[in-house]
C-alpha cells in the first residue's frame, strides 16, 4: 500500500463540509478518482449484504444486480480478496453475463471492484464503475486501495455488527439475503410447497426477469404472499 496515496485519501475525505461519514467518503473517493459512480455493498459474517451506500441510481441497479443474480466483481472481489476489474463489460459477458447485461442498460462500461477490509476483517467491497471503457491508471489504482482502506474503517464505525458477527466461510455465489428476502423465500415457499433454495431460486428469476430489485419482489411477496 502506497502510504502516500493513503493519507492524500484522507485529505480529501477530511477536507469535506461536515462531519467523516461512509458518504462524504464515497463521494469524495468518486470524484477524486473521475468515476462516473460507485457503490459500496457489506458483507456480515460471510453471508448478509447489506447496501451500505451508492452515490446515484445507477450504482444502485448494478449493486442490486449483483444481489439479485449472484455474480459480479463485488463478489469476486470479497471472495478473493483482491482487486478486481473490467475494462470492457460489453467483452465479458462469459464473465459476468446477467451483471454485463445490467451494467449495458445503464450504460456503463467498465468496473473496478476493490475488497474492504480491515486488519484480518473482511467487511465488503466496493465497486466503481466508469461509463468508458479502459482500467484506472497506476497512481488511480493505489490511490482507491487508499479509499478501500477508509471506507471499510467507517463501515465498521457505521455498522458495528460486522466486526461482532459470528463468521461463516465464504463461498462463490450469493453470500446471503437481508432478512425480508428469506422470509419472503419462506412465505412462498409454504404458499407452493417449494423447497426454501427452490422459491428463494424462484423469486431472483423474477426479478431479473422483471428488472425488479430483489428486495421490491420479496416486499410483494410479503404483501400478496405470491409472485403474480
Amino acid at each position: 500500500m502506497d502510504d502516500d496515496e493513503h493519507a492524500a485519501a484522507w485529505r480529501s475525505v477530511g477536507s469535506a463540509d461536515g462531519s467523516i461519514t461512509l458518504a462524504t467518503a464515497c463521494r469524495a473517493c468518486a470524484t477524486d478518482l473521475d468515476i462516473d459512480c460507485l457503490g459500496v455493498t457489506l458483507v456480515v459474517g460471510g453471508e448478509l449484504r447489506l447496501l451500505a451506500h451508492v452515490t446515484d441510481e445507477r450504482a444502485r441497479r448494478l449493486e442490486d444486480a449483483q444481489l439479485t443474480t449472484g455474480e459480479g466483481p463485488c463478489t469476486e472481489a470479497y471472495v478473493r480478496r483482491a482487486l478486481v476489474e473490467e475494462a470492457d463489460l460489453e467483452r465479458a459477458f462469459r464473465r459476468w453475463p446477467a451483471f454485463t447485461q445490467a451494467a449495458a442498460e445503464q450504460r456503463l462500461r467498465s468496473v473496478t471492484a476493490l475488497p474492504l477490509t480491515t486488519g484480518h476483517l473482511r467487511v465488503g467491497a466496493v465497486n466503481l464503475y466508469r461509463a468508458a471503457p479502459g482500467l484506472l491508471t497506476a497512481r488511480h489504482k493505489a490511490l482507491a486501495r487508499g479509499y478501500a482502506r477508509i471506507l471499510a474503517l467507517l463501515a465498521v464505525d457505521e455498522h458495528p455488527h460486522l466486526a461482532t458477527a459470528e463468521y461463516r466461510p465464504a463461498r462463490p455465489g450469493p453470500q446471503g439475503y437481508p432478512p425480508s428476502v428469506h422470509m419472503a423465500a419462506g412465505v412462498l415457499a409454504e404458499a407452493y410447497q417449494l423447497l426454501p433454495d427452490d422459491a428463494l431460486a424462484r423469486m431472483r428469476a423474477h426479478a431479473f426477469r422483471h428488472d425488479q430489485p430483489l428486495h421490491q419482489t420479496a416486499e410483494h411477496v410479503l404483501t400478496h404472499h405470491t409472485l403474480d
